[in-house]
């Protein structure tokens, strides 16, 4: 079998070319006839794995598409390279870098090498020293500066460093502490802080600062500004730092330059990326809301998902699936966005998360070997929480002209009881589902005797394809399975199309450019530029304004 990095261009192989052959036969058949077709359908085409269960039956394929993408699977080395991740390799090969998210949830005792060195122990001995933090502070032994106890924890991060942990604590806020108020900071907009600081007391409150390397520009931009915040309501006292600031970096030089006690500072590797860190000290402050124990009960939840992944049959094996669908569409179909769509109002900022997991790891447009891509990558992610977006953008799932493929995300048990809410909540989503791919006939609107001049504008066509997910209850455990399941769902898109989808890039040059431009918008005098003539006028522009309210 080829190495990976060493693959054919996707549309050069026989796989690729049998696919785009049964694509032309596919286009042809509707979901109302895939299903009169085959009755147990809907019990037949279903996956179930670490408390999470897939119905895949309202997608647009056949048992023959998903032998023609196994083997496409099969010929791109999607399970050699999965492989090779979990034992370590540096498959991460534009920056020699092992990726081992997995190892963050491998149980205690389990081996995972990393230049020789047993990573698992290291990621334990981490989290025991996370939980005994999050037992102090959330027994009231933590105490600020002036002797009060912490009552409000506020996470400074930026993408992977804020996004997950948002995401986390927004989803598990019905198990969180509610007498702890937890907020988060990750925008350089100077309203991000004070929103975020508004209404708190100095001596009550804990900052977590997330930066690896703790030279991130926004976040050390916004620490800075929580240290001040933190001194002038503490009396000024520079020893109040090291009791309203603890650190999530590897860069102990410049944490206790900040005043930071690097005894509370919490290590993570150059092997986890950022948008695959919430399960690592990045989710210090998932921890101190929902307590150790919940926390490591999340990750059961990913490893869980790990194994299964690493496991599986391929016809069982929910992130394949999920992955080789996205492939399906996104290149077959020409499907350039993906609607996640969580029947619960906790998972509001799990398509956010989604986002950056999915479109930072696949926005590539170079394979392995340097070569370009041939194939579109990275579909688009997005969505809101049903119901509401029932009232707003699914109207053009139903009766746009562009493809969406969606998923709905549902639970079978209620957090919250009022009766009978949640039946109706559920009902919404698996009509949504339904009316996605069977749609309203013309014929169906004239049986009811609908007006004729009506009937094309109440037409739905249908054969808008759906996965299906649903989990017994919305918890640490089911969230982590969750999460887990789309990172995997990501590699294996990623190991099809070639690319690498743990670097970023793309995400460098924009940081340079605005290092630049910062000293050139504060900069007195006149400047020579050095951009084109939209941004050395933008510029200009702002510099005027900037002068004008100094009074300069």
């Amino acid at each position: 079998m080829n190495t990976p990095r060493s693959l054919p261009p996707l549309q050069a192989t026989p796989e690729w070319a049998a696919l785009a052959s049964h694509h032309r036969r596919m286009r042809e058949l509707t979901l109302q006839q895939l299903f009169a077709g085959d009755p147990a359908r809907g019990t037949r085409m279903v996956a179930e794995a670490a408390g999470l269960y897939l119905d895949y039956s309202k997608n647009i394929i056949t048992d023959e598409t998903l032998r023609l993408l196994q083997a496409l699977a099969d010929a791109r080395g999607v399970a050699v390279r999965r492989d090779a991740m979990f034992r370590g390799e540096k498959i991460n090969s534009t920056e020699e870098r092992a990726v081992l998210h997995v190892a963050l949830r491998a149980p205690r005792g389990s081996r995972i090498l990393v230049d020789g060195r047993n990573v698992v122990e290291d990621v334990h001995e981490v989290l025991d020293r996370m939980a005994a933090f999050a037992g102090r502070l959330r027994a009231g032994e933590w105490c600020g500066h002036t002797g009060k106890p912490i009552r409000n924890i506020i996470s400074i991060g930026i993408g992977g460093s804020d996004l997950g942990p948002v995401m986390a604590y927004e989803a598990l806020k019905a198990c969180s502490r509610r007498d702890l108020c937890f907020r988060f900071i990750s925008n350089v907009d100077p309203a991000d802080f004070v929103e975020a600081t508004q209404g708190l007391d100095a001596a009550e409150t804990l900052f977590i600062v997330c930066s690896k390397t703790f030279t991130t520009l926004e976040t050390l931009t916004n620490a800075r500004a929580a240290r001040a915040w933190c001194l002038a309501g503490t009396g000024g006292d520079e020893a109040a730092v090291a009791r309203h600031f603890v650190a999530v970096s590897t860069n102990a030089q410049e944490v206790a330059r900040f005043g930071i006690d690097t005894a509370n500072m919490f290590g993570f590797w150059d092997w986890v990326g950022g948008r695959y860190s919430m399960d690592s000290a990045i989710g210090l402050s998932t921890m101190l809301a929902i307590g150790p124990d919940a926390f490591r009960d999340m990750l059961a939840g990913f490893h869980a998902m790990d194994e299964h992944f690493r496991s599986a049959e391929p016809g069982a094996n929910l992130p394949l699936l999920m992955g080789l669908l996205a492939v399906w569409y996104n290149n077959f179909f020409g499907a350039q966005t993906v609607a996640v769509l969580p029947y619960s109002r906790y998972l509001g900022r799990f398509p956010a998360y989604l986002q950056q997991l999915t479109m930072e790891s696949n926005g590539k447009h170079a394979t392995l070997a340097g070569q370009a891509v041939d194939v579109p990558t990275g579909p688009i992610y997005w969505g809101e929480p049903g119901t509401d977006g029932q009232h707003s953008f699914y109207q053009l799932l139903h009766q746009g002209t562009r493809l969406v493929p969606c998923d709905l995300i549902g639970f079978e048990q209620p957090l919250q009881a009022l009766a009978g809410q949640h039946d109706l909540l559920m009902a919404n989503l698996l009509a949504q589902a339904e009316a996605l791919a069977f749609g309203r006939s013309a014929e169906q609107l004239r049986a009811a005797h609908a007006a004729e001049w009506l009937i094309p504008h109440r037409v739905c066509e249908g054969n808008r394809p759906t996965n299906i997910l649903m989990a017994e209850r919305l918890g640490p455990r089911s969230l982590g399975s969750l999460v887990a399941l789309y990172e995997h769902s990501v590699f294996v898109q990623g190991a099809i199309w070639n690319i690498n989808s743990f670097d970023q890039w793309g995400v460098e040059l924009g940081k340079q450019l605005a290092q630049q431009i910062i000293t050139e918008l504060q900069a007195e005098g006149d400047l020579r530029s050095r951009h084109d003539s939209s941004t050395s006028a933008l510029i200009e522009r702002y510099r005027a304004a900037r002068r004008r309210r100094s009074g300069g």
